[in-house]
This record gives structure tokens, sequence and C-alpha cells, in this order.
């Protein structure tokens, strides 16, 4: 049972164990025995399993070389070896998923699950320790304009995860556009992919990706599912957030639907590690995480192994959030070019007005100050505020030269009227399409 957890597509995924690797504050000094004996289980479960057979017997020729040369032996600390085993492993193949370090608890923990698979302690912490992350899904909610936006974390297996994964995607499910969080997703199950990609198609199934799988030498294919809980959103436009750190499971999720054209990716290129595969004990006390399957996808017929997903609109990690929302309301403006979409036009503004702010100056600002009916306009420290009547003070954001939204609700607008260079009326502006105007008091 508790092997299938190690088939993630990412360290990062490996929950259990994230805590306790580096344990030990002060190691103990390694011997040339145990050395010797790391590197020979490395190199065999590197030649049995690794998904390039031939690369790795360029590394185990590496290793084999600089342990006759002493280089290894001279080391003392396990850190510093699990450091130089890495560096040079890359040095041969940049497989990012190929991951070797120092992590004596992990192995007591690999070794006990395989002793006792169905341990009901294991289970219970396991399940703890994914309930505390909710299985991966930080943020559900629905934005302005009813768009969807659901950011999870990690791609937990979904004999664990399904229930959270299925509560998400069926409130999301009456949303107008989806916006899917990915950017600090380090990966986990292709289970779970193939569960959230089944809402966004038809029941009829859809070849998602195909995989080699090296201990095997088979090849296994992942469709979508003809039946999921709930309501499906096939003709819901998705955009897919990326930065940097997005990586493996998170990184196939993104490639299958840009090739399949069912999603707008916005932000950064991904990290490029498309090889899943499972963590292994070598030696008494370090592990590595050895790739020994490959992604291969129906329609470009490779992967995304060391280039990454290329997003549609690339820009900083940071900003895509906003561009997503830009995108989607300007999309849902064309689609519903009459009265219906007005809603979209409204808070489009908004949304550009937080990505691109207009700056201006506290003469200008001035110029706006006065009493307009029941309405008072204020500045203070550099911010314009609204007031009615006897109401509370305020603060006015700026979204166009004479155009300010409420801070704390974006359903009200002011737009000030001018004639000539003078100000003469305060128009008041709701989101349903009613306007009233008051005339500047002298």
């Amino acid at each position: 049972m508790l092997r299938s957890l190690f088939k993630a597509y990412s360290l990062v995924f490996i929950f259990i164990f994230s805590n306790v690797t580096y344990s030990q504050e002060i190691p103990n000094q390694l011997n040339k025995s145990e050395i010797n004996e790391t590197i020979t289980s490395l190199v065999k479960l590197l030649n049995d399993e690794y998904v390039y057979p031939e690369k790795a017997q360029k590394i185990t020729k590496l290793l084999n070389t600089n342990l006759k040369k002493g280089k290894y032996t001279k080391i003392k600390n396990e850190l510093v070896f699990a450091e130089a085993i890495q560096q040079d492993m890359r040095s041969v193949v940049n497989d990012k998923h190929l991951f070797f370090e120092y992590s004596p608890d992990q192995v007591e923990q690999i070794l006990e699950a395989q002793n006792e698979s169905e341990n009901p302690e294991i289970k219970a912490a396991q399940l703890r320790e994914m309930q505390r992350f909710n299985f991966g899904f930080e943020s559900v909610k629905i934005l302005e304009g009813n768009i969807g936006y659901l950011k999870f974390n990690n791609f937990y297996d979904t004999e664990y995860a399904s229930e959270t994964a299925i509560a998400a995607m069926n409130f999301l499910s009456h949303t107008d556009a989806l916006i899917i969080d990915l950017r600090q997703n380090g990966g986990g199950s292709p289970k779970m992919i193939q569960l959230l990609s089944s809402y966004l198609f038809n029941p009829e199934p859809v070849y998602l990706s195909g995989f080699y799988w090296r201990p095997s030498d088979q090849y296994t294919q992942n469709w979508t599912l003809p039946f999921v809980p709930g309501n499906r959103m096939p003709e819901t436009d998705v955009y897919i957030l990326t930065s940097g750190n997005t990586f493996s499971a998170a990184e196939e999720f993104t490639y299958n639907l840009k090739h399949l054209k069912r999603a707008t990716v916005i932000g950064e290129t991904t990290g490029g590690g498309a090889h899943p595969g499972d963590i292994k004990v070598a030696g008494r006390r370090f592990t590595v995480f050895i790739p020994n399957g490959r992604s291969t996808n129906p329609i470009t017929h490779t992967n995304w192994e060391g280039v990454g997903v290329i997003p549609h609109i690339e820009v900083a990690a940071q900003d895509a959030l906003a561009t997503a929302q830009i995108s989607a309301l300007k999309n849902l403006s064309k689609k519903y070019s009459d009265s219906s979409g007005d809603l979209y036009r409204w808070y489009l503004v908004s949304e550009r007005a937080k990505l691109h702010p207009v700056e201006l100056s506290a003469e200008t600002l001035n110029t706006y100050v006065g009493v307009y009916g029941p309405r008072t306009i204020k500045f203070e420290n550099g911010r314009l505020f609204y007031q009615r009547s006897d109401g509370p003070k305020l603060l006015l954001n700026i979204l166009e030269q004479d155009l300010f939204e409420l801070a704390i609700d974006s359903s009200f607008r002011l737009k000030f009227i001018k004639e000539g260079n003078k100000i003469v009326a305060l128009q008041g502006l709701f989101d349903n399409g009613f306007k009233d105007q008051f005339s500047k008091q002298p």
C-alpha cells in the first residue's frame, strides 16, 4: 500500500518524510565500508531501474572511477558526501527527478513500511499529514465576474484526496471561467491528474498521456474518466497559472491541457521534470529517487523533460493571476457582446487598474475635493476619500484619470465630470447599470 505513495512525481511530494530528512544536526562520520556499500547499492538501483539505461551506465562509470580515485573516501560528513554524489550524477544527466540524499530517518520509515505495509499507525500518521494541508487544496473561491479560482499545491493520490477534489470541482462547476493556480505545486499522483482533468471534458474518454515503465518494460495510457461525481465543465474557459516551481505532475496536467487546446497557460516556464519514479534505499542511511518512467504526449510525441512547459502568455509569476483574470474577462466580454456582458466589462476595468495602476499627482487629486450633493470628497495623506452624508469615510482606488472605485466595494464607482478644465459634477455608477449625478457645490 505505502509503496504506491512513493510512485510520485517529485521529492517534494514525499510528505511523510519531508520533516525528518535532515533531523540529525551533527551527522556521524562516514567510513570507507559504508561508502563502498552505498555506491554499490546506488549503481545497482540505477542500472536496474533508471529510465535511461545508457545514462545509468555512464553514471556508474563515473561513480566507480571517482571511488577508485579516493574522491569519496576522503569525505567524512554524510551531507557533503550526498552532495558530491548528487553533483556527479547531475554532471552526466540533468534529470531534476534524480536525487540522492542523506536521510537515515527516511530509510527507517521506508524499511518499516516494507515490513509492515498495513501498519495502522503508519496509515494514521500518513493521513494526518495530508489532512494538515487539506490534501493539497489551499483555496477554492469565486472571483469577481463569476470566475472560479482553484489553488492546490500537491496532486495527492485519489485514494485519500478524491473527496476534497470532487467537492472543490463541484463548488466551481457553475463559474463562467476557471483559473487553476499551480504556481506552488510540486507534483504528485497521476490519478489526481486523471480525476481533475475529467471534469474539464465531456464523458467521452480523452487520451491524456502515455508512459513507458523501465522496470516492467511496459507502456500504459492515461485517459479521462467516463464518470465523475457532479457536473462537468467542458465549455468553461480554463486558465492555468505556472511558475518556475511548477513541477512534475503539475507540469503534466498543464502540458496535457495545453496541447489538447483545453487551457490557456499563463506565467513562467515550469521546472522541467517529466519522469515519474520511486524512492529507494541506497546503503544504510541514504535514499535516491530514481525516475523509472517516461511520459509521452499523444499529440507532441514527446514531453517537457529539461525544457519545462512554456506558457501561452509569459509574465512574472506574481502577475499571472491578474493577467488571467483580465484574459478571462476580455474573452467573456467578447462572448457576451450585448448588455449581458456589461458586468464582465465592469470588472475588467478594475482588474486592468490592479495590474497597471494609474498614478495621479496630489495637485490633480485636490481638484476633485468638494461637496457634491450628499457626497463629499476629501484628500488626506495623498489619497482621496468618499463620504456620503454622515456615513463612514471610505478610501477610493484610482481606476482611470477621472474614475474611482470604493476600496471596500467594487460595485460602486465615482466619475468626475468636467467642463473644460473644471470639475462640475460627480456621477455615481453602480454595477447594475444605475447612475446618478450631483453638481459640485460652490
